[in-house]
């Protein structure tokens, strides 16, 4: 059985899925998914701890072998991010039942479930697979299943942001195709690892110059780079409360990894640089992100939208991070990766319990909510004050590193950018602590804490924030090595 892990990482929740459609509406089909998804972040948490110690895994599907046939290729990069998406899933699906009661109709609670399950078959198979190919594939089913996950929405606006998400996926999907087939053209082959052994022969063909570039616009569309984010604070504002905590500590991780993947792994080492300076225009598209999308969130009403747009400037870090480049400058974006989504996670997480209870989550409809939601508020609190990069929270191992990696590039007005950066988060983070407990509330009438599950979810968040401030152990030699193998070009 250990030795089908790889696979068995994609088909548990990808056969999981029509059952929960058998299993019906209700809480059976919940606790099913709860129980694929947890079982998907055990076999990840393996495959992690059998990498670290023990090298990259290959799995031969069918017992064709590469590159003949399909290869999982399991190495530190996406055992660390197959941990960090389905964790994501598990924590978010504790909580989803209380969560969708109120916001999906309840014939439609099935369908829920089924699209989650396929959403993190996708993700999750777009990280183990080692063909190129496969990776549209994967990518296809994870973006249709998200597609209907952010439909589902409480309002018709959900079904415009659905649409949008939709047109702009399938442009992303279809750069990411041509490129592909263009790698195809060239070598003959589409597993990674084959690819990465024949393109440096044909590295000076324009060809492969433009499959590069089709892959490089399509990946960035799906990871919401600016200026190619637009769809982002759309889908996550109007998709139910919880779907858009998993995707915002899930998804745009996955096309980072795959950002990753293609740069370092598959075309030649370098290869960015010989036609125009990539690094540079990482770093300064990751500055405009973090302060254009910083200062949109600033202006937001309506605090989902407002955390969605903050999204937008995390991911600019990790894409500043990419652009600083060396063992250090991918470190810092791998670190971001993990922590990010746990401090994404409790942010959407504390705005689901506040949703459940109040139906809204604008800043006039928080005020007060401090005293009458003491746990739920302290949530968001805990979860801002990671994302401005306070001591002792994930956050700051985050900003320390990626200032670090700067300064020793030698790069300090980059420095002084990122922590000014910072400062802006303090601002909009500052308008909903102060509407939660510095402001009367427009209605005296009592309100009830979230629902027991998802304060035990949030407040799992809350103590991974904390304690992977404290001890760094975990993420930082893992990303140490993943990013020490990447850059050196070692498998």
């Amino acid at each position: 059985m250990l030795s089908h892990l790889p696979i068995l990482q994609v088909i548990l929740p990808l056969l999981g899925a029509p059952a929960c459609l058998i299993l019906g509406r209700g809480k059976l089909a919940w606790l099913f998914a709860l129980l694929v998804s947890t079982l998907s972040f055990c076999i990840a948490a393996t495959l992690l701890y059998t990498v670290y110690q023990h090298g990259v895994i290959s799995y031969a599907l069918g017992g064709w072998q590469a590159p003949w046939g399909i290869e999982y290729r399991i190495d530190l990069l996406n055992a660390w991010l197959l941990v960090i998406v389905s964790g994501s899933s598990t924590i978010s699906l504790l909580a989803a039942q209380s969560s969708i009661s109120s916001e999906i109709a309840l014939d439609k609670q099935g369908l829920f479930y089924v699209a989650w399950l396929l959403c993190l078959a996708g993700l999750l198979g777009i990280l183990a697979t080692g063909d190129a190919f496969n990776v549209f594939v994967f990518l296809e089913i994870s973006s249709l299943s998200t597609y209907t996950l952010i439909s589902l929405g409480p309002n018709r606006q959900s079904l415009w942001a659905a649409f949008r998400y939709l047109i702009m996926g399938t442009i992303g999907a279809t750069f990411i195709l041509i490129g592909i087939g263009f790698m195809y053209i060239m070598t003959g082959t589409l597993n990674m690892a084959d690819l990465a052994e024949r393109l440096p022969s044909a590295s000076e063909s324009p060809t492969v110059f433009a499959a590069y570039a089709f892959i490089l616009v399509g990946i960035s569309l799906k990871l919401a780079l600016f200026p190619l984010h637009l769809w982002l604070p759309n889908a996550y504002s109007q998709a139910p409360s919880i779907v858009t905590t998993f995707l915002a500590a899930s998804a745009t991780k996955v096309a980072l990894y795959l950002l990753i993947r293609f740069t370092y792994t598959i075309f030649p080492s370098e290869f960015s640089q010989l036609i125009i300076p990539l690094a540079d225009i990482f770093v300064a598209l990751g500055i405009v992100a973090v302060f254009s999308a910083s200062i949109a969130a600033i202006y937001q009403e309506e605090i989902k939208r407002a955390i969605a747009y903050s999204s937008i400037a995390q991911i600019g870090y990790m894409v500043i991070g990419l652009g600083i480049g060396g063992v250090l400058g991918l470190q810092a974006t791998l670190i971001h990766v993990f922590n990010h989504a746990l401090m994404k996670a409790t942010l959407f997480m504390a705005l689901a319990g506040i949703a459940v209870r109040i139906g809204a989550t604008t800043l006039t409809s928080m005020q007060g909510l401090g005293r009458k939601m003491p746990w739920t508020s302290f949530g968001f609190v805990a979860g801002g004050l990671s994302l401005i990069g306070v001591p002792l929270t994930a956050g700051f191992i985050s900003k320390w590193y990626l200032v670090s990696a700067a300064a020793l590039a030698g790069r300090w007005p980059l420095v002084f950018l990122i922590l000014l950066g910072s400062l802006l988060a303090i601002i909009y983070i500052w308008r909903v602590v102060e509407a939660l407990y510095f402001k009367p509330a427009a209605d005296n009438s009592p309100v009830k804490e979230a629902p027991l599950t998802m304060l035990i979810a949030l407040w799992l968040l809350i103590l991974g924030n904390v304690y992977f401030g404290i001890d760094t152990r975990l993420p930082v030699s893992i990303s140490y090595d993943a990013a020490t193998a990447l850059v050196e070009g070692r498998p």
